[in-house]
């Protein structure tokens, strides 16, 4: 019986220090997911990966309309940017110098089969003519970074909006 003292302390012992253990690596009791945002607040996957293709998709545009080759060439995943050097200025390219893009608007976020889809409306002015067309954009992840991995003409409608 000159065991079991022993025992019941390094038991005590254990239970006392093992949340202080798990929250100095990362992982809180009552923490469902692990996860959290910089600012502290628990952020779900899919909101996160919405948020993140929205944001990569919205510097796109934005250096379409400023015509910043470079910013919109450091969206793009890896893979894609030797074929973005070739065509992006060509005249049919996103940052041709014949047109000016004075709105590019995202219209929809959703999961698609190979990454988030982001759907753009994109005005273009040639002179005194301007074209509405729309675009898809697929954004996935790469590492711990997101980046765009396609675009295509066309894009999702917009899901209705439930009411309450």
């Amino acid at each position: 019986m000159g065991l079991t003292q022993p025992r019941l302390v390094a038991g005590a012992a254990l239970l006392v220090l093992l949340p202080a253990a798990l929250t100095g690596c990362g992982i809180g009791i009552g923490d469902d997911t692990g996860d959290a945002s910089p600012s502290g607040t628990q952020r779900a996957p899919a909101d996160e990966a919405a948020a993140k293709s929205r944001e990569r998709v919205q510097a796109y545009l934005d250096a379409m309309a400023a015509k910043d080759v470079d910013a919109g060439r450091s969206q793009l995943c890896a893979p894609t940017q030797d074929a973005f050097d070739v065509a992006a200025t060509g005249p049919n390219g996103d940052f041709a110098d014949h047109f000016t893009v004075p709105q590019a608007t995202i219209t929809d976020v959703r999961s698609g089969p190979n990454g988030q889809e982001v759907s753009a409306s994109i005005t273009v002015a040639v002179a005194s003519r301007k074209a509405t067309r729309p675009l898809l954009f697929t954004v996935t992840r790469s590492g711990a970074d997101w980046c765009i991995s396609a675009e295509a003409p066309g894009g999702h409608t917009p899901e209705p909006s439930t009411t309450p």
